[in-house]
């Protein structure tokens, strides 16, 4: 095919802005899929992402339309797929950006913008949804010329559902958008930007081709891990997988080359000839650092093994999160894991659930604190357990996002007063238009981790929206709060907060876990502890049997002596009894404030 009738093109949004509804009326016009075929969220394949109504991978897809190849790359909106949407973005030379007619520029719109405009891709402007009721799209438009200072004549109007649009959507595509500048006579440089596992065929790399042209049955060379392999078939997205004999410049397409070993391929490695090498690698990717942490273990101590070959296999389709093997006192063997934020920690934990068929226990999610040691060292900090003792530390940091917080004017003060208590420092505000304005604050990533977008939700009725990017470490007044069960540390249930908030939270935390821990044969102390100083403390009674039942009338002594003798053996069951922790224990510490 001519590099000169393909297009290579990405859909960019804040998340529910309708991005996957705008893919399935292109796939349906175009006739990619028939009517009989065609169902809601085409692209998403995964379970979970249909139940959710929200995309998580990126998926490609071939669209036919007046004798040109369009393919398109649908990505996520949510926050925590950013880094999704930037690989898609290097497989592309320009991007559809959509917005809401209903709710005009979001948080996540204006990130999605930027990763495209680094990248200078050709930007073409959509309103969205303008057959709902509460469409306003003259004043999104508005909106679209002032705040990101586009050109008013090239905002096209439409509707997903009604199909309003889509035929000025496929033409500006063809119009406005430039093809590859590929060149198909020179060596094979293609970009590998995603890839999964498959038990039957092993490793199923997708790619991008920049130059050169790539046959089946070709032997291909990764030049990351520098590993030769015989493809086995090359294919293209049609929108199901369907072979072909040859891809060359600008072609969108995957190849199966029966690779079992997951550790040979990594996405942002260029793919090339082993016959006829290329001289340099592509750019790839800048590798991406995880912001949260938490330890996963499987509730079946014989499930370890499958759960390490199962993160393996995820690793290989989202290579946006990291783990490695760690052992616990309470919980036995497993794997800390770093996650970009909380929603995708979930869905990574949800697909190990669902997927492997796997039972897992979840601990308290922390971020990575930065610890200098009166020795000069710099330790940096997954695990709270990990935290030296107070007399060897000099500083502690923790580390700090700027966050923007796009709101309707009206809750303006409750969102001051929330990120002013999640300990805020006020940078600025910026009004859009009369009833919207942007808060930008510098907050700490472990205030904001738990609940801080759900909270912004209810405190403005669903309207607004959060974006943040990481601006480094910096000192804080930290303790390592214990929780000790039955006077020994669960070093599972051990967290890291803010001074001044230790003894708040040591007492709610010891009040939550009294109502999740059921009650034992013996009594269960719960105690929050700093260092050695107990700063909070509550017990669960046994259960107790009636001894002195069968004892009516008599002297008092009898039962007294039969009382006694329960005290002693529940004394003694005490010391070789172990407490059992339900998964509840765990998620407790997520929900107290």
């Amino acid at each position: 095919m001519d590099p000169k009738k393909i297009r290579n093109f990405s859909i960019i949004a804040h998340i529910d802005h309708g991005k996957s509804t705008l893919a399935d009326r292109l796939l349906l016009h175009t006739g990619a899929i028939s009517k009989r075929e065609f169902r809601d969220q085409i692209l998403d394949d995964m379970e979970l992402e249909r139940e959710r109504g929200i995309t998580i991978k990126a998926r490609a897809v071939r669209i036919h339309y007046k004798g040109y190849w369009l393919n398109l790359i649908d990505t996520p909106g949510h926050i925590d797929f950013t880094y999704e949407v930037s690989k898609s973005l290097a497989a592309c030379e320009g991007v559809l950006l959509l917005v809401d007619a209903g709710q005009g520029i979001q948080a996540q719109t204006v990130t999605n913008l930027y990763l495209a405009m680094e990248r200078n891709l050709t930007i073409i402007p959509i309103i969205t949804k303008i057959d709902l009721p509460t469409a306003e799209p003259e004043k999104v438009k508005k909106e679209l010329v002032d705040f990101l200072g586009v050109n008013e004549k090239e905002i096209i109007l439409s509707s997903a559902k009604t199909g309003e649009g889509t035929e000025e959507i496929l033409q500006a595509i063809i119009e406005k958008l430039p093809h590859p500048k590929g060149d198909p006579e020179k060596p094979l440089k293609a970009l590998i930007f995603d890839s999964k596992y498959d038990s039957y065929q092993g490793v199923v790399a997708y790619f991008r081709v920049f130059d050169g042209k790539l046959h089946a049955h070709e032997q291909v060379l990764m030049m990351q891990t520098n590993t030769a392999h015989e493809i086995d078939e090359i294919g293209i997205f049609n929108p199901n997988p369907e072979a072909v004999t040859e891809l060359s410049a600008g072609a969108v397409g995957y190849l199966n080359a029966n690779i079992k070993n997951i550790s040979e391929v990594k996405i942002g490695d260029t793919l090339t000839l082993a016959s006829n090498p290329a001289s340099e690698p592509l750019p790839g990717y800048q590798d991406v650092k995880p912001m949260v942490f938490c330890g996963l273990y499987p509730i079946q101590a014989k499930d370890f093994t499958l759960l390490r070959d199962a993160l393996a296999k995820l690793r290989l389709n989202d290579s946006s999160f990291v783990y490695e093997p760690e052992s616990s006192a309470s919980l036995g063997h497993g794997y800390r894991c770093g996650f970009l934020g909380l929603l995708h920690m979930d869905i990574i934990k949800e697909r190990l659930e669902r997927e492997f068929n796997l039972q897992l226990l979840i601990t308290a999610p922390n971020v990575v604190y930065k610890v200098l040691t009166t020795k000069g060292d710099i330790l940096e900090l997954e695990n709270p357990t990990k935290l030296p003792p107070v007399q060897q530390i000099e500083i502690i940091e923790e580390p700090y996002i700027r966050a923007h917080v796009m709101i309707p004017s009206t809750a303006l003060g409750v969102i001051m007063q929330l990120c002013q208590d999640r300990r805020g420092n006020y940078i600025s505000t910026e009004y859009l238009d009369a009833t919207r304005a942007v808060l930008t604050y510098e907050i700490p990533f472990s205030e904001i981790v738990m609940d801080f977008y759900d909270k912004i939700k209810s405190l403005t009725a669903g309207y607004g929206s959060l974006n943040y990017e990481f601006i480094g470490h910096k000192p804080s007044d930290l303790v390592k709060l214990d929780i000790l069960i039955n006077g020994e540390p669960v070093d599972a249930l051990a967290i890291i907060t803010w001074k001044e908030k230790a003894y708040p939270r040591g007492k709610a935390l010891v009040e939550k876990l009294k109502e999740v821990i059921p009650r034992q044969m013996f009594e269960v102390v719960i105690q929050a502890a700093i260092g050695a100083k107990i700063i909070a403390r509550d017990s669960i009674s046994a259960i107790k049997k009636n001894v002195t039942a069968k004892c009516y009338g008599g002297d008092i002594t009898r039962k007294r002596k039969l009382w006694e003798r329960q005290k002693e053996g529940k004394k003694r069951m005490k010391k070789i009894g172990r407490v059992d922790l339900p998964q509840e224990a765990f998620i407790s510490v997520l929900k107290v404030d």
